[in-house]
């Protein structure tokens, strides 16, 4: 047994090294299983620190906002309470002002009763005084009549005739002075009317100002009742906010302990995350140097094949440039021009139509080579992808999801497993990786990549990703 193990030393060291080889991809697969998860939980992670900071500064706004809404309502209890004092003096004013009303109404009916008894008291001086004119005229007939007698009956009759005169001259004088008080009368009785209809109308004003005057005490005390029912709001607003005040206040030092927990357990993921990562690299450092030293694994016919179509493409591209088809600005070119609506984001680069023209033979028939190759495909150094296999170059739609599996030519890849695909200038590189198919599905996969120099100078690599 023994003899047979150590008969060729060559042998079994190959053995070690091809075994060494696969257990590097092995534990490589393993990691890169726990860093997909890793990066997963770093995401969440990450989300869930940017909201809790979200929530925080919102429960900061809270506190501000419910310290503003304690300073509005005791402002507002304020004001009330002076507004409050000032409706209530003035429906005192107003009540005062319309007990006056009454006053002044009760005065004015009363001066225009008065009136109409003057009214009536000048009505009989008139009659009356219309009498005495009436007798005087009649005394007066009397007393021509008299005096004519007289005149007729001679001396018996001159001391007669004397009174008669005397008693004429009385009444026209009497009638002279009826005749004065009847238009005295009447003009007293003009100026009386005149006053009744003013009296009448400061009436009428001062019921419609009584009326006005109870109007006003209703809606004065109808706002008093409001506005002690906003000082009783804004009081229980401001017993309120002050319980939310406190729970807030009280809440505050739990939460930023969580804010920090978090914090320390999302730095904790991402340094796990970055260290994972290294662990990546150095597994794959490892099958690197395995498969260097001769150790035989069931990658060596595929790093065969990337390395030979890698060297056949850089030769591609060199006769491009020495024929003209293509000048070396373009070809090393990272102009790029977005291409308008497509999501995710497409590229026309000034090569993307040579690429399209020299890389699908070589491309095409890599998929053809092994049943667990997935695609291959060229990428610049910047990790830009400008021609896919024809499987994954559809006519991207409106789906953001679908076009991520199917519409993946004219992208850039610039996540770690691309951009070192694309800057690797060893003989070849091995990486494993987890493989976005959209909709939250991932793939493990290997990806092999070699460099792809052009006359000397290192433009990408060519990328060739298979199954396990």
């Amino acid at each position: 047994m023994k003899a047979e193990v150590h008969s060729d030393p060559a042998v079994s060291g190959d053995a070690r090294l091809s075994k060494l080889a696969e257990t590097a991809a092995a534990l490589g697969y393993e990691i890169v299983d726990i860093a997909g998860y890793l990066d997963h939980v770093d995401a969440l992670s990450a989300e869930q620190l940017t909201i809790l900071r979200t929530v925080r500064g919102e429960a900061e706004r809270v506190m501000d906002a419910n310290g503003a809404v304690q300073d509005a309502v005791g402002a507002v209890a304020e004001r009330t309470t002076r507004t409050l004092e000032a409706v209530e003096g003035s429906v005192e004013d107003v009540r005062r002002a319309g007990q006056r009303s009454h006053e002044v109404a009760a005065w004015v009916a009363e001066l225009t009763e008065r009136m109409a008894a003057v009214s009536d008291n000048l009505k009989a001086v008139e009659t009356n005084n219309a009498d005495i004119a009436r007798i005087a005229a009649q005394v007066n007939i009397l007393a021509i009549n008299a005096k004519i007698e007289a005149a007729r009956a001679g001396d018996a009759g001159r001391g007669f005739a004397v009174v008669a005169d005397a008693i004429n001259d009385l009444s026209r004088q009497t009638a002279k002075a009826a005749d004065s008080i009847t238009r005295n009368v009447s003009t007293l009785a003009g100026w009386i009317g005149t006053l009744r209809d003013e009296s009448a109308s400061v009436s009428d004003e001062a019921r419609s100002v009584i009326a006005e005057s109870r109007e006003t005490d209703g809606a004065l005390v109808r706002i008093a009742e409001s506005v002690r029912e906003t000082h009783t709001e804004a009081q229980r607003i401001s017993a309120e906010a002050e319980k939310v005040q406190e729970a807030t206040n009280a809440f505050a030092p739990a939460f930023e302990q969580i804010g920090s927990s978090v914090e320390e357990t999302t730095a904790g993921i991402h340094q796990a995350r970055s260290r994972v990562n290294g662990l990546v690299d150095k597994s794959e450092v490892i099958v690197q140097g395995s498969v260097g030293l001769g150790g035989a694994t069931v990658d060596a016919p595929f790093i065969a094949r990337v390395t030979a179509d890698a060297a056949r493409i850089g030769e591609i591209f060199s006769d491009g440039i020495l024929s003209g088809r293509i000048t070396r600005e373009a070809l090393f070119s990272r102009d790029y021009r977005g291409v308008p609506g497509s999501d995710p984001p497409q590229f026309i680069a000034p090569f993307t139509k040579f690429l399209d023209a020299v890389l699908p033979d070589i491309q095409e028939a890599a998929l053809a080579f092994d049943p667990r190759v997935v695609f291959c495909a060229a990428v610049n150094q910047g990790g830009y992808l400008s021609t896919h296999n024809r499987k994954f170059s559809q006519q991207p739609g409106s789906d953001p999801a679908w076009n991520q599996a199917n519409c993946r030519n004219r992208r850039i890849f610039d996540d770690r497993v691309g951009l070192k695909a694309g800057r690797n200038t060893e003989p070849f590189l091995l990486q494993v990786y987890r493989r976005d198919m959209g909709n939250g599905r991932f793939v493990m996969m290997k990806d092999l990549s070699a460099p792809i120099f052009v006359e000397g100078r290192h433009w990408g690599g060519l990328r060739l990703a298979y199954t396990f």
